[in-house]
């Protein structure tokens, strides 16, 4: 997988301004891509019990998603979630979560007001590798 990514202003913006907007819980969904680059972002609920400091997927939002997706053309590219009191590094628990070898992490940090950090991973076997981004 490469090592560099290019994601549109748009794109990012948006998953920035969707951790804003719930600043005291993680957000969470997903990102397709068209053409091997970072097309379309897909929010969903995040039904942990804990979303302070955890996050799941809802489960029909997902299958949703992934049906949409392939529906348009596009495919899974990421999964994304916010951190709102810790940095935008994976958890011990985001690395024992990865589940899609073959999609990249997303992670937003709000842990510094005034500064959000949008970094990606690509995790494999428990480990994380950071994937540089350009806008």
């Amino acid at each position: 997988m490469t090592l560099k990514i290019t994601f549109s202003r748009k794109l990012a913006s948006q998953l920035l301004h969707d951790a804003q907007q719930s600043p005291d819980v993680e957000i969470c969904g997903l990102v397709s891509s068209k053409n091997n680059a970072p097309y379309r972002c897909y929010p969903i609920d995040n039904v942990s019990p804990q979303p302070q400091n955890r996050f799941q997927l809802d489960d029909k939002q997902h299958i949703s998603a992934l049906k949409t997706m392939r529906e348009n053309g596009e495919e899974l590219f990421a999964i994304y979630h916010s951190h709102p009191s810790a940095p935008a590094c994976p958890s011990l628990l985001d690395l024992e979560m990865a589940n899609y070898e073959n999609a990249l992490y997303f992670i937003i940090s709000l842990n510094v007001k005034g500064i959000l950090e949008l970094r990606a991973f690509q995790i494999e076997n428990k480990q994380a590798t950071e994937i540089a981004i350009t806008l």
